[in-house]
């Protein structure tokens, strides 16, 4: 028994004497030890949640003049989505557009790499990218659908029958273009006749 416990003493004096040249003590390392599951919980929680790094660096709509020239992350509802001449589509985030501090642009040619945005409407999104004036009115132009977070999930392809530049006009299976009236020239009748008499004269 004597020398059974003098074996624990040397082995509990030899972790002792490890722990202090570690520069820690029994109670001090008990605690780091407790806190590992927080840590590892908070590590996790960064993992799944990605946005959650992100979504700080965001500003609001009114935000985006004071950050031209820059590339920001703007976040904001929209309320609608507007097509303008060329097919050029606007994401509207005011009921008045004129009077709205910040649009998103979105150029005909680049919806096929964007999607069918108007799934967005009504949505809240961070859109990421250079932070330009346009007429006095802050603007990003989107022309991928990664600039938006999440946009994958949120915004399906387009669809092959959308139009764009007519202005996106878009009907389920079909598509109607404009019809202008045709104007068709009168034919000669093959079977008419030409003759010299002339009302009032006789002939000569």
């Amino acid at each position: 028994m004597r020398e059974q416990a003098a074996v624990t003493i040397q082995a509990r004096v030899g972790t002792d004497a490890f722990i202090r040249s570690a520069g820690q003590s029994p109670a001090a390392r008990h605690e780091w030890l407790k806190s590992i599951p927080h840590l590892l919980a908070v590590f996790i929680a960064v993992l799944v949640s990605p946005s959650l790094l992100s979504a700080s660096d965001c500003i609001a709509i009114h935000e985006a003049g004071q950050h031209i020239g820059e590339t920001k992350c703007v976040t904001g509802k929209v309320l609608k989505v507007k097509v303008g001449a060329k097919g050029v589509h606007f994401l509207d985030f005011c009921e008045d557009q004129m009077s709205c501090p910040f649009t998103v642009v979105v150029f005909a040619h680049d919806l096929k790499d964007v999607g069918d945005i108007r799934r967005l409407v009504g949505r809240t999104i961070e859109v990421r990218g250079s932070v330009k004036a346009y007429d006095g009115r802050p603007e990003i132009i989107l022309r991928r659908i990664g600039q938006i977070e999440g946009g994958a999930a949120m915004i399906p392809p387009l669809p092959k029958n959308y139009d764009v530049e007519n202005r996106g006009h878009f009907s389920a299976g079909r598509v109607y273009p404009s019809k202008k009236p045709t104007k068709t020239k009168a034919k000669p009748n093959a079977t008419a006749t030409y003759s010299d008499d002339v009302e009032g004269n006789d002939p000569q």
